[in-house]
């Protein structure tokens, strides 16, 4: 069974940064698109950025395009997503998510394999 795990959320004030990483483990990780969701309570999970095994291929959602990038490291079977500018509204659990069929998709039924979820809180 493949695993992801995140690390690297925490609670920040408006306008700072943090990093998220996701290792991904029992897998063969340089087969798939790797994703970054967010979610928040009583509503459903949101996409946040996906990337390619190339990493040549990379999609993000309107609302953190110029303040978020993802990455990913094959080596490493690690992907990262580097958050800058962070808001209030940034606020939520954050989680990684593995895609064996390729598709870049932005709905979360598309992707295979879930981490646990990793909490980033921002205050104002």
């Amino acid at each position: 069974q493949v695993q992801l795990v995140e690390s690297g959320g925490g609670l920040v004030q408006a306008g700072s940064s943090l990093r998220l990483s996701c290792a991904v483990s029992r897998g063969t990780f340089r087969n798939y698109v790797m994703g970054w969701f967010r979610q928040t309570p009583g509503k459903g999970r949101e996409f946040v950025a996906a990337i390619n095994w190339s990493g040549l291929r990379i999609y993000y959602a309107d609302s953190v395009k110029g303040r978020f990038t993802i990455s990913r490291d094959n080596a490493k079977s690690t992907i990262y997503l580097q958050m800058n500018s962070l808001k209030p509204e940034d606020t939520a659990v954050y989680y990684c998510a593995a895609d064996a069929t390729n598709n870049m998709a932005s709905t979360p039924s598309s992707y295979d394999y879930w981490g646990q979820g990793t909490q980033v809180t921002v205050s104002s």
